[in-house]
């Protein structure tokens, strides 16, 4: 036997939660087609794993690559450190169905909820499509590294079939309902994994306005919803304030009761909630508890939790600062970067932009930027958990400053290069180690390809291993390679990955884990239009296999593109 690939000598985390086991692993045809101790057959390619560790793929299911799958070969910052699955249509945002005249709005909806920017989607999307199976169409006819899977995105649906109506938020009609059924059931036919909503006030449309799902009815929710099949693998998914929880709580548990289909939500724990979100501290237990009672009668409802707070980055190299919609500031917009922080550092300026106000800033910038107590100048490495005394507030305390004017100051140090990074949701070991031990969370919300300027939180899933295997010992090393491959590729009905395995697709990442170490983010103009966006990168990921072909190697593209469309078990191929 010839094999493609052979991967020799490597120590085997197979994705069960079994311990380890030094393997060969041989690759035929994209999947892995023998595994023993030792395998002496001739292979066109042959990698030394020895003294290293080999993991299956890992997989993310809350991502938002939808704009970027259009125009990118590379999946980044997912594909680099070591994803080769990702779901994107995630929290009712996309890009189809859509008609011409509704493009600009689709726009404006995707770079206020997911700040992407609306430059780089104009310049970036090819628009080739109207129909939501025309869209998959073009997804799977362009060439990437990684493979994706996509949601049936709520708010362009409600845009198409009811237009003005539906970007205003009005109620649904009979008609309109039915409509928009028939277009689920279309795009679950031509291979959606499911249906995504928001219901969120903290999802803005670049013009200001709550998205057109916005407290949509719950009877229109689960009318939608009773087009999903369980048989089919489809998932439910939103984002929720969960004002009234169990009614909300309640689209979840009877969608899935009456189609078989799974459920799961946005669940982190907040410590400061927003005027009109629910404002029980201890929300996140409740909902726990009603996972737990959902589990228990059969329906497979799961929260979304991140392995540490979802993490804003703000300065002048980022997408947003305290400072970067106060009209002294933008009038300085047209400057070059040198320039513009010679001025910043002028006297009179700065007692300018100190005595203003933002307008009409980002909803980060409304909620977090005058909390000075949880913002914390970012460093290198960069801590995710950092320490109360190392915060805007007690660095100005300690120099018996103003806190705004040291943050002032500090941001236009460094040729304007600082940032401060703030967790925007709880930061207790507790809480968050609670959520990731549940049995019924799946590790998620990095929302790769989303918020391009100012959060760079798709390594969380690596986070999962550096801090909470390896730094604080919370789960075993089998156990938290397990929490990011095989329970999401369950969980999501990805039968053929998660797992290595023979017969399995082989998905895998060669690690180094005595060198794993996630490096500080920073910023590339790589956006179309020349727009910049974070990327992150990490020692240790020494190669990442899709199909059995090597896509990145020591950090570096090889330039080869093996992704797919991957569809649920009932839709059909494309000719």
């Amino acid at each position: 036997m010839v094999y493609d690939l052979i991967i020799r000598g490597g120590l085997v985390y197979d994705g069960s939660g079994k311990p380890p086991a030094v393997s060969d692993i041989a690759v035929k045809n994209g999947k892995i087609a023998k595994m023993s101790p030792s395998i002496t057959d001739h292979a066109e390619k042959i990698v030394n794993a020895e003294g290293k560790c080999v993991t299956p793929g890992f997989v993310d299911v809350h991502t938002h690559y939808d704009g970027q799958a259009t125009w990118d070969d590379h999946m980044t910052p997912s594909s680099n450190l070591g994803t080769t699955t990702v779901v994107m249509g995630n929290c009712g945002v996309g890009f189809a169905p859509c008609r011409p005249e509704d493009r600009d709005v689709l726009v404006q909806l995707m770079e206020g909820v997911e700040e992407i920017p609306g430059t780089a989607l104009a310049e970036g999307i090819p628009w080739t499509w109207e129909s939501f199976p025309d869209y998959l169409r073009a997804l799977e006819t362009r060439q990437r590294d990684i493979d994706i899977a996509v949601f049936m995105p709520h708010g362009p649906l409600r845009v198409f079939v009811m237009g003005e109506r539906g970007v205003n938020r009005e109620a649904a009609t009979p008609d309109d309902i039915e409509q928009m059924k028939g277009l689920v059931a279309e795009g679950l036919e031509a291979g959606a994994i499911g249906l995504s909503s928001s219901r969120t006030l903290l999802h803005l449309s670049s013009s200001g306005k709550n998205v057109p799902t916005f407290e949509a009815s719950a009877n229109e929710m689960k009318a939608l919803g009773s087009m999903l099949k369980g048989d089919s693998g489809h998932v439910l998914q939103f984002i929720s304030d969960f004002k009234d929880a169990e009614e909300e709580f309640d689209i979840l548990r009877q969608t899935s009761a009456a189609t078989g289909a799974k459920g799961t939500f946005t669940l982190i724990p907040i410590e400061n909630p927003s005027e009109g979100m629910n404002e029980d501290p201890d929300l996140w237990r409740t909902h726990l508890a009603r996972i737990e009672d959902a589990q228990a009668q059969g329906l497979d409802i799961r929260g979304q939790v991140i392995s540490r707070p979802i993490g804003i980055l703000m300065g002048h190299t980022a997408s947003m600062s305290p400072f970067y919609r106060r009209p002294s500031y933008t009038r300085l917009s047209s400057l070059s970067v040198p320039e513009r922080m010679a001025k910043l550092r002028e006297p009179e300026t700065k007692s300018a932009i100190l005595s203003e106000a933002n307008d009409n800033p980002h909803i980060f910038v409304q909620l977090l930027s005058t909390n000075f107590d949880a913002m914390y100048p970012m460093e290198n490495p960069i801590e995710y958990l950092p320490n109360n005394e190392n915060s805007v507030a007690a660095r100005a305390a300690a120099q018996g400053r103003d806190p705004e004017e040291w943050l002032y100051d500090f941001l236009a140090e460094n040729d304007g290069g600082n940032l401060i990074y703030i967790p925007a949701t709880s930061k207790s070991k507790t809480k968050i180690a609670e959520l990731l031990k549940h049995p019924f969370t799946v590790e998620a919300l990095g929302d790769g390809g989303a918020h391009v300027g100012s959060i760079c939180d798709t390594s969380s899933n690596i986070y999962l291993l550096t801090k909470w295997v390896f730094d604080e010992g919370l789960f075993s090393l089998e156990e938290g390679i397990k929490m990011i491959t095989n329970v999401p590729a369950e969980f999501f009905s990805f039968k053929d990955r998660g797992l290595i395995a023979e017969g399995m697709k082989a998905d895998m990442n060669i690690i180094d884990f005595d060198q794993l170490r996630l490096k500080t983010p920073h910023v590339v103009d790589d956006l179309p239009g020349g727009g910049s966006r974070f990327l992150q990168n990490a020692d240790g990921i020494l190669a990442t296999f899709v199909a059995g072909q090597m896509i990145f190697e020591n950090g570096r593209p090889t330039g080869e593109l093996p992704g797919k469309l991957v569809k649920p078990v009932a839709a059909p191929a494309y000719a």
